[in-house]
């Protein structure tokens, strides 16, 4: 049989698609035959074809037919393994070996290392001691070329399967560390580093030393192979991503040496991109894991030097910069240049390094290139600012915003438009990330953003993308101050949706209208129609051309479904749920189903009723979406010219194969080099996730009943299919998100069933929240649990924590995060140094954790929390220190008066309260006498919230708290520090009011009336002027004056709640029906309109 086998084989290789598809069909029926493999080995071995066996064929040389049978015999195995009798796997066995060992042609070779790995998959190398004799044989001979060819086989076997090679670990390190000196061999070395890269995972404890002793070696080996073959290089580099994925411990003590090889390739133009790429890419993933160690090494600095010159290197002569061709799509994330790269490390500096000690040797850098005469060296300066915006926010918002973004105005006018783009990339970056505090410059940046919009027309749309980019970022956050220019805005959108020929730009500006939407709201409506009537003729035109026009108009409409009104956008609802629905039907594109859903989502928010026919079809799709593996790309080893062959040979038979392996390793195919996802993939997985929980909660579980929620929380739960961050974070919220909408099912309907599936869900979800917590390497992903937690312990309360030890466990996670002891955090690592010094989000992510203690604390009885009480707030009292942040301190007194607003209604509260006022007072009362407002402000707060809690077992300091009150209520400018000064006096009053000399202090509490700026103390103030009114009304009545002043101002407007609107109703109702004298002398004091508004409230019935 192996001579026609090869024939046709021969066949295959012809240019010829009749004489191809004959040997196809000749091939199929041949592999039916039992003896194929033993056919395909003799080929594999023996192969001399010089026949001619027609005119139509020339033979190619004998080592392509020899490559082809190999790489059929390694389908056959992989596919059929368990078919093959025991004779002929151990024939099989000795043949690959013997083939390998005579074998000459290289690609044969390694064909046939593919094979011997496919077959270690399934015949461990503990039942294969040839393969053992022949790698050592091969990988310690003396001849270079024997070395070479073993050590390929050592890398693809082990590759295939490096759990079973554990054993000799030590053997193969030691045989890399002679490999790797071997300097005048790169392909050997080459071939080390391959299996070094496999064995990293797998490597234990004991392997440890030896493996960190290699780093050195293999660092001198790395350059040698990039002189000899870059793209080599660039794959063997990939041993640095391997260990720091998996031990990164092993790199530690050579951090310095690894940062510096990796600098010299990063600044070597002479090499690849790819390889330079790699090499920033290496250092930005080590700042991310070890950025204390690269700040204690002193790295910082070399690392700057370096990437600077990256960023701000100019292209080549005639080229532009990618971003900056007029064609390039701004959502091209497949920007894979240095200088991309470059801008990426800054970014991770700024996103895991102290803002103090990054800026101290970043700006003099970033100055010296915006003050350059060089473009693209002013380009590099603005780049590195608008990365910083999102790391360092807290930094930049409160010591240089004002000189930052002055910088970015001036670019604006730059002469160079790749200086004009980098300052609008800027300005949209600082509008995303430096709120609230950028939109207080609305008058000066509106103008220079509407003088982009009125060029519209003449301006390159590449750069107008620009302009748009910075327009919406700022728009968004703007509020009401959008008002005075929302003429102009919409007049410009509107004309561009009717006028404009380029698609693009009605892209744009359909975009941009989303982002007025979300700042006008109501305001929006009258402009509304119109706005309707463009988005509707976009989404019935079903032109290809037309995909992306119609994504952005339905992520507006779900902009303004929620927006615009219930009253106006609820009719709209069931025709976009209909629209929606067909959409999905018709059209088959990623970005299109995510904005479908986040619309569903947003229409459950104004109308959850027309969700509910359709909730069954809805649900469905969405949940294809997140099983779908579409989008996924698998990344063969080489080219399979014969996948066909084997594929649809004898499925049945196949299928039943991998059915019956119960360790499934049918089911991983060698071939695969990796795997890669598309984003908009990942997009729509992220955003299904979003929509699904917003859509159970607004909905109501029970419309679906529990096996809705079980089955998405089946296709929800994290799991390593998809590891992506932003999928796995939206995956956490919306676990959270179904346990508070069965909460809210079960508080609406009491029943036992309900209630048991509460419990089952808790039961599921919390402890995977717990498991990330720890676990998770992603900070993202671990910020995003802790709010998902945070807000199912805010919605169940004590329901969340029935199970025993959840307490425990949860106050546990807490404090490792304060601690810094999870995976995310580094571990704990050498936090010591420099405790006060931290990166904002490493910061944010125990802000996030410290948010959930005051939960716990209103969840449960006060004496069932105090010992865990007891081992948290020494952990939040220590970021009050004046050594910390702002940031740290306000979130430090803040939560501690979260925590004793909490105590106000648990049972136990008022005595844990006053147990806590000894330890708890110095720090609050050093606080209101910080430099910085917000630390005043809230720890004003928290002293109100304490004597509010602790009551008469406070009442000792009262006398300081009043004196400490009094000192700042002379003094104090902050309106919002004002606020929460007569609210705290207010709650002190109700709390113990023997304990305040209110003659004094009630006239200087209502001379600070009406508040200004916290109107959510509006109900503290008017409830305890309800409370003096009916325990001390002569008191009230002597001050009446200003009473109804400050209710003038208040009665009618949103700045009060129904409930407390009602209360100053009823109070100011009583005095006028009792004291009727003394109620009119105080209206005539006020102006004709304010009277008449108090008038009508209190005389209707």
């Amino acid at each position: 049989m192996s001579g026609e086998l090869e024939q046709i084989l021969l066949q295959l290789t012809q240019p010829d698609n009749a004489i191809i598809q004959q040997a196809t069909a000749q091939l199929k029926l041949a592999f039916k035959d039992p003896a194929i493999i033993p056919a395909l080995c003799a080929v594999m071995t023996g192969s001399q074809n010089t026949q001619v066996c027609s005119e139509l064929i020339v033979a190619p040389p004998s080592h392509q037919i020899r490559q082809s049978a190999a790489v059929m015999l390694r389908m056959r195995v992989k596919k059929h393994w368990k078919k093959i009798s025991p004779d002929h796997r151990e024939s099989l066995k000795a043949v690959v070996l013997k083939a390998f060992q005579q074998e000459t042609e290289h690609t044969v070779r390694h064909s046939l290392s593919q094979l011997s790995a496919v077959m270690v998959k399934h015949e461990t190398p503990d039942r294969w001691p040839a393969l053992f004799t022949l790698l050592n044989q091969s990988t310690k001979s003396n001849n270079p070329m024997d070395r070479q060819v073993g050590l390929l086989l050592l890398s693809k076997v082990v590759e295939s399967n490096p759990e079973p090679f554990k054993p000799h670990y030590r053997q193969l390190l030691q045989l890399f560390g002679t490999v790797l000196r071997d300097l005048d061999n790169p392909t050997a070395m080459y071939y080390s580093i391959l299996t070094l890269t496999a064995m990293t995972a797998y490597t234990g404890t004991e392997e440890m030393n030896l493996m960190r002793s290699l780093i050195p070696t293999l660092i001198i080996a790395l350059r040698h192979l990039i002189k000899a073959d870059q793209d080599q290089a660039s794959e063997a580099m990939e041993v640095f991503d391997e260990l720091m994925e998996s031990e990164v411990s092993i790199m530690v003590p050579h951090i310095t040496e690894i940062v510096h090889f990796c600098l010299e390739v990063s600044a070597d133009t002479t090499l690849t991109d790819s390889l330079r790429v790699k090499a920033l890419s290496c250092i930005a993933f080590l700042i991310r894991l070890k950025s204390k160690t690269v700040l204690k090494q002193k790295l910082l600095n070399p690392i700057l030097q370096t990437v600077f010159p990256v960023l701000s290197a100019a292209p080549p002569p005639g080229e532009e910069d990618p971003e900056d061709e007029e064609n390039s799509n701004e959502d091209d994330t497949d920007n894979e240049s240095p200088k991309h790269f470059a801008a990426q490390v800054i970014d991770t500096m700024a996103l895991h390094m102290p803002p103090e000690k990054l800026f101290h040797q970043l700006m003099p850098l970033t100055q010296a290139c915006l003050a350059s005469d060089n473009p693209y060296e002013r380009k590099a300066g603005l780049m590195c600012l608008a990365v910083l915006a999102e790391g360092c926010a807290d930094h930049i918002r409160t010591k240089m915003l004002s000189s930052m973004l002055q910088t970015v105005c001036q670019s604006l006018s730059d002469s160079n438009q790749v200086v004009r783009s980098a300052g609008l990339f800027a300005l949209g970056q600082f509008s995303e990330h430096l709120q609230p505090e950028v939109s207080k410059y609305c008058a000066e940046l509106m103008p220079l953003l509407l003088g982009y919009m009125s060029a519209l027309n003449q301006a390159k749309i590449g750069h107008v993308t620009k302009a748009f980019y910075a327009l919406e970022n700022f728009l968004e956050n703007l509020g009401s101050e959008i008002e005075p220019y929302l003429p102009t805005l919409m007049e410009t959108m509107l004309s561009a949706l009717s006028n404009a020929e380029n698609l693009k730009l009605k892209e744009l500006a359909v975009s941009a209208i989303g982002a007025i939407a979300n700042a006008a709201k109501e305001k929006l409506v009258p402009y509304f129609l119109p706005v309707i009537e463009s988005l509707k003729g976009f989404l019935t035109d079903t032109r290809d051309e037309m995909r992306s026009l119609q994504t952005q108009a339905l992520d507006t409409l779900s902009v303004l479904a929620r927006t615009i009104g219930k009253e106006v956008f609820s009719p709209l609802a069931a025709e976009c749920v209909q629209l929606g629905l067909n959409l999905t039907n018709t059209i088959d594109d990623p970005d299109l189903r995510r904005c479908t859903y986040s619309l569903f989502s947003a229409v459950s928010t104004v109308s959850p009723d027309c969700l509910n026919p359709h909730l069954t079809a809805i649900t469905t799709i969405m949940l294809l979406s997140l099983k779908s593996t579409e989008g996924v790309t698998a990344h063969l080893e080489e080219d399979k010219t014969f996948v066909l062959l084997d594929d649809d040979d004898d499925d049945d038979e196949a299928q039943g194969d991998t059915i019956l392996d119960e360790e499934g390793t049918d089911n991983v195919d060698p071939d695969i080099a990796g795997f890669s996802v598309e984003n908009a993939y990942i997009d729509e997985k992220e955003d299904t996730c979003d929509a699904l929980g917003e859509i159970a909660f607004n909905t109501g579980v029970c419309v679906c009943g529990l096996a809705f929620v079980s089955l998405t929380m089946h296709s929800v739960s994290p799991s390593p299919q998809f590891p992506h961050e932003d999928v796995l974070r939206a995956a956490f919220v919306a676990m959270g998100q179904f346990c508070r909408a069965q909460h809210k099912v079960w508080q609406e309907n009491p029943t036992e069933a309900d209630h048991q599936a509460l419990q089952k869900l808790l039961g599921v979800v919390l402890p995977s929240f717990l498991e990330a917590v720890h676990s998770e390497r992603e900070r993202q992903v671990v910020m995003g649990v802790l709010e998902a937690m945070n807000a199912v312990l805010k919605a169940c309360q004590g329901e969340a924590l029935q199970s025993p030890g959840r307490l425990q466990e949860i106050s546990q996670a807490i404090r490792d995060v304060l601690k810094k002891r999870t995976v995310c955090q580094d571990g704990g690592g050498d936090e010591a140094d420099d405790e006060e010094q931290q990166a904002e989000y490493d910061a944010m992510l125990q802000e996030f954790a410290g948010e959930g203690i005051p939960l716990l604390a209103s969840a449960v009885p006060a004496e069932t929390f105090q010992p865990y009480l007891n081992e948290l707030l020494p952990l939040i009292m220590n970021k009050a220190k004046l050594s910390y942040t702002v940031a740290d301190r306000s979130f430090s007194v803040g939560t501690l008066g979260e925590i004793l607003q909490s105590l106000v209604n648990v049972s136990g509260g008022r005595a844990c309260a006053g147990k806590l006022s000894n330890q708890l007072l110095p720090v609050l009362v050093a606080g209101v006498r910080d430099s910085d407002s917000e630390v005043r402000n809230n720890s004003v707060f928290a002293l109100g919230a304490l004597a509010q809690a602790a009551g008469p077992l406070v009442a000792r300091d009262y006398p300081m708290m009043l004196s400490l009150f009094s000192n700042l209520l002379s003094k104090e400018q902050d309106r919002r520090v004002i606020d929460n000064l007569c609210a705290a006096l207010c709650r002190m009053i109700m709390s113990n009011m023997e304990g305040v000399p209110l003659e004094q202090v009630f006239p200087a509490l209502l001379a600070r009336l009406p508040l200004k700026e916290d109107m959510e103390e509006n109900k503290t103030v008017y409830s305890c002027l309800a409370m003096l009114y009916s325990q001390n009304p002569a008191l009230v009545l002597s001050q009446i004056k200003p009473i109804v002043s400050a209710s003038s101002h208040v009665l009618g407007t949103n700045d009060l709640d129904t409930e407390t609107q009602n209360t100053l109703v009823m109070l100011l109702r009583d005095v006028a029906q009792r004291h009727s004298k003394e109620f009119e002398v105080a209206m005539k004091s006020l102006p004709a309109e304010q009277k008449m508004k108090l008038t009508g409230a209190v005389s209707q019935s």
